[in-house]
């Protein structure tokens, strides 16, 4: 009688001897086996266990703590990490930070697709405490301060307004979709085409529909907002990099239209 598809032996035997022993260690987690804090077996219990060399076992090691799932404690042994979210996704950062071209393009199609969910959330959620630390920030965008503190109050205003749905994973997602680089990219160009004040309506829009406790146009407001880079996005890479400006200067680009 046919099989639905190779054994669990089979596909391992296919492996690199190098992976295995990682996903040995994975299933072991998975399984409950090894816990948040526990201490792995030595180098040389686990390397017979699997029955790999020791090099390979380091190499496992090596790979998995470049992941977030083990840390190395020099002088106590490898342990596995405490798992959270924040750390298994860190190098899921690189990606909306080297991007280029159509890739970037996606990263942005796929922020269109968590960020507007994850703001009307936050509108249903958010206590008056985090909704006043959501409006300082904005104060920060809206200030007109120099282009540095402009991209670092836009990155943490949306970071803050998913930090407010409570879901760690979304928020380690949503910050490895976020890029200082490209925002500072984004900047550049809507000040030098003067539409440095679209961009803070857009902040505007999404903070007033956080304090109506209105889902459905906070919704509506991270959708336009995303959806406006994104378009600029695509007339940027049409351009070329010819139409890259300099620095906005302190001050730079026009003010926005006063908060409530």
């Amino acid at each position: 009688m046919p099989t639905d598809g190779p054994s669990p032996a089979a596909t391992e035997a296919r492996m690199p001897v190098t992976r295995r022993p990682v996903e040995r260690i994975k299933e072991m987690i998975a399984e409950g086996r090894l816990r948040p804090g526990d201490r792995l077996p030595t180098e040389r219990d686990l390397a017979q266990e699997f029955e790999v060399s020791r090099s390979s076992m380091r190499e496992a090691v090596r790979t998995l703590t470049t992941l977030g799932v083990l840390e190395v404690r020099h002088g106590a042994g490898v342990y596995v990490s405490s798992l959270r979210p924040a750390d298994l996704l860190e190098t899921f950062s690189v990606l909306a930070e080297i991007s280029q071209g159509d890739t970037l393009i996606e990263v942005l199609q796929v922020r269109r697709m968590l960020e507007p969910a994850a703001t009307a959330l936050a509108a249903a959620r958010a206590t008056d405490a985090q909704l006043e630390r959501v409006g300082a920030i904005l104060d920060r965008i809206s200030s007109g301060g120099g282009g540095r503190e402009t991209v670092a109050a836009d990155l943490t205003f949306h970071q803050a307004i998913v930090q407010i749905t409570g879901n760690a994973t979304l928020s380690a997602i949503n910050d490895g979709l976020s890029s200082r680089t490209f925002n500072a990219r984004v900047w550049r160009g809507h000040c030098a085409a003067g539409q440095a004040a679209r961009l803070r309506q857009d902040h505007e829009r999404i903070y007033r529909a956080l304090l109506d406790r209105d889902p459905d146009a906070a919704r509506a407001a991270a959708t336009m907002h995303v959806m406006e880079v994104e378009r600029w996005l695509r007339a940027d890479l049409d351009t070329g990099p010819e139409g890259a400006a300099a620095e906005p200067a302190a001050g730079g680009g026009e003010r926005p239209h006063g908060r409530r």
